[in-house]
């Protein structure tokens, strides 16, 4: 196989390279149009890794179906809600993070309005996160002015030039925040923002956002810092889509935007839950919350907020707080590596190269088999190191590397092997046309009549057989194919008179009836010429091949319709049709052509010697058609002096 494509290697290498070439380009710009194929990459590697169940550290106290059934339909009283807190924490909670939005003063059924003060209380005694919201809305007016909780982050740049570095942060433009009683009691506050991708799934989170030039974490963030008691905060910018965020001796890494790739432990509900109708009611195990980071959040219908991820559809939001949490604690992040691009680049790169020398080196078939094994194998080894590490490399570029090179050269094999088969056909034709005017040449040197009288049938039977193919009934045997062979061996019908004697193949004068029987064995003779040649060369007997045709045309173009002709005395369709084409052809041209002991007939006395045998010399169906191009040929057929003869 390696040799097939030894003919052209430079133009394979060209060809072949300029998909890996454009895989790579598209690998270093990241057009918009490929996002969508990244993500769907991203997912599938995602579903085919192995998933890491929490850790226990964290646990959600669901505000459900059944806590609203229990206590009342949601808003609860601000008593209610702070007892919820206060149990939880009781129970040795080290940090209760509020997934709620307490935005608006309590009202009473009176419409009185309430002052917030026990729920605040509850809330003074510590370990409470409060969540609120940022808002990207356009506003001509100042920033509301709220009680919140930033960050104080230093940020850093790895690089010696800090200039025209990235902006790391999406910049809000309003907030909607807690009472400032209640935030100012709990101390602590993130925001819950978290918005999923155009296609409607959640895969990043962000970490922290800025508003009014203030760094503020989000809810997860603040919790684990609470927990932690983390005290430095520094955010280093590594390149303009890696971030790494230091706290205290933790390092998260981020990308350009302070975002964090979620590393989902399972579908929803893969954290325990505890319904906080349980909680209030003390039915809940003492060590449920010992010492762990405690989300309280609503998934009852109508109070629930859930979003898309790569492993579910139905994701409550106080889970992806939750998960974002399990992450920090466990530092076990998926991330993109600094020089993810670079090396994916050079992956397409080789894997691109891979392809071109197993498909040189083993053939297309076998070379494909070894590339589909290859290409699993990158898919398999990028699981692997997302399962181990947390790394996403992509193998996107490097299928894309695979799939546009594999389809190049199975393009350039389809016209290689086109060109090939061309070749070998105008070969064939070439050899098949030398063979021809090989044996023509030789029944010139022995008879120059019998030679030129051959070569007047080509055109001749071309014509009639062209003619004929309307004819529904042949239409299906005379292809083009056919006609242009049987045209090509026309020639040959009298190859056998080169083993008749002298005496008798070219005598001037009428043959004796012994001459006769001698003259008659020359489609014998013929047929017994090709035969033998066709021993000699080993070619299998193929009745509508090439040697084929040929003894059709050469051993039965003298038998006639009613079976009185020779050598065998064929009657009807037991005639070849290349025969019965062939006894027409012959007939009109030496009957129209001057020979050594009769004169040339015109047009119209042949064309009537053929439509009086209709039927009995000549198949009627083959003399119609003669008929039909009888006008062609009186117009361009000759006689022995070059002149048109007409009756």
């Amino acid at each position: 196989m390696m040799r097939r494509f030894q003919a052209l290697p430079r133009i394979w290498a060209a060809s072949a390279l300029l998909p890996v070439v454009v895989v790579a380009v598209l690998s270093i710009y990241r057009p918009a149009f490929l996002a969508g194929a990244e993500r769907v990459t991203s997912d599938t590697l995602l579903r085919m890794a192995r998933t890491r169940p929490p850790d226990g550290r964290v646990v959600i106290v669901d505000i459900d179906e059944r806590s609203l059934t229990a206590v009342g339909q949601w808003p609860w009283r601000r008593d209610v809600l702070g007892t919820l807190v206060s149990r939880v924490r009781s129970l040795g909670a080290s940090t209760v993070a509020v997934d709620v939005l307490l935005a608006e003063p309590e009202r009473t059924e009176s419409g009185n309005i309430s002052t917030d003060t026990q729920l605040a209380e509850m809330l003074r005694a510590g370990r409470v996160v409060l969540g609120f919201a940022l808002t990207f809305d356009r506003t001509d007016g100042p920033p509301p002015s709220c009680l919140q909780h930033p960050l104080g982050l230093a940020i850093t740049s790895r690089g010696t030039d800090q200039e025209g570095e990235a902006d790391p942060f999406f910049h809000a433009t309003g907030a909607i925040c807690s009472l400032p009683v209640l935030a100012k009691a709990a101390g602590a506050s993130g925001f819950l923002n978290a918005a999923p991708d155009s296609d409607g799934i959640l895969r990043r989170v962000p970490l922290l956002l800025q508003l009014n030039g203030r760094v503020y974490p989000s809810l997860a963030l603040a919790a684990v810092r609470t927990v932690t008691g983390a005290r430095h905060s520094e955010l280093q910018i590594a390149n303009s889509n890696t971030l790494w965020l230091t706290l205290d001796d933790r390092s998260v890494p981020l990308d350009g935007k302070s975002h964090l790739l979620v590393r989902y432990r399972g579908v929803k509900r893969t954290f325990p839950y505890v319904s906080a109708a349980d909680v209030l009611s003390g039915r809940v195990d003492p060590q449920a919350f010992a010492n762990k980071i405690v989300f309280v959040g609503t998934t009852a219908l109508g109070t629930r907020e859930v979003v898309a991820t790569p492993l579910d559809t139905l994701f409550a939001a106080v889970e992806v707080q939750a998960t974002v949490a399990d992450n920090l604690l466990r530092g076990d992040f998926l991330r993109r590596p600094e020089q993810a691009v670079a090396l994916e680049t050079l992956a397409a790169l080789a894997s691109g190269a891979l392809v071109i020398v197993l498909i040189i080196w083993l053939g297309l078939l076998r070379g494909t088999a070894a590339i589909v094994v290859s290409s699993a194998a990158g898919w398999t080894g990028a699981t692997a190191l997302l399962t181990s590490t947390g790394a996403m490399v992509s193998p996107l570029f490097p299928t894309m590397s695979v799939a546009g090179t594999l389809a190049a050269m199975a393009g350039l094999q389809l016209i290689f092997e086109r060109s090939r088969a061309e070749s070998a056909v105008a070969d064939k034709t070439a050899s098949r046309r030398m063979m021809i005017q090989s044996l023509l040449s030789l029944t010139e040197t022995r008879d120059p009549e019998t030679g030129q009288h051959s070569r007047r049938t080509q055109r001749n039977m071309r014509l009639l057989a062209e003619r004929l193919a309307r004819n529904p009934a042949h239409r299906a045997y005379l292809t083009p194919e056919r006609i242009e062979l049987l045209s090509t061996l026309a020639p040959l019908h009298d190859i056998g008179k080169v083993g008749v004697a002298d005496r008798v193949l070219h005598k001037p004068a009428a043959l004796t009836p012994d001459e006769i029987v001698e003259i008659r064995k020359h489609p014998a003779l013929g047929r017994e010429v090709i035969a033998r040649a066709q021993a000699d060369v080993g070619v299998e007997d193929d009745r509508d091949g090439v040697l084929g045709l040929a003894k059709q045309i050469v051993y039965s173009h003298h038998e006639k319709w009613d079976g009185t002709g020779y050598p065998e005395g064929l009657r009807g369709e037991e005639i070849p049709l290349p025969g019965r084409l062939m006894a027409v052809v012959d007939v009109y041209d030496a009957t129209v052509t001057r020979r050594r002991y009769q004169p040339g007939m015109s047009h119209e006395a042949a064309l009537k010697v053929i439509v009086d045998g209709r039927g009995t010399q000549f198949d009627p169906a083959v003399v119609d058609a003669f008929v039909d191009i009888s006008g062609t040929l009186r117009d361009s057929h000759a006689d022995g002096g070059g002149h048109i003869r007409h009756g």
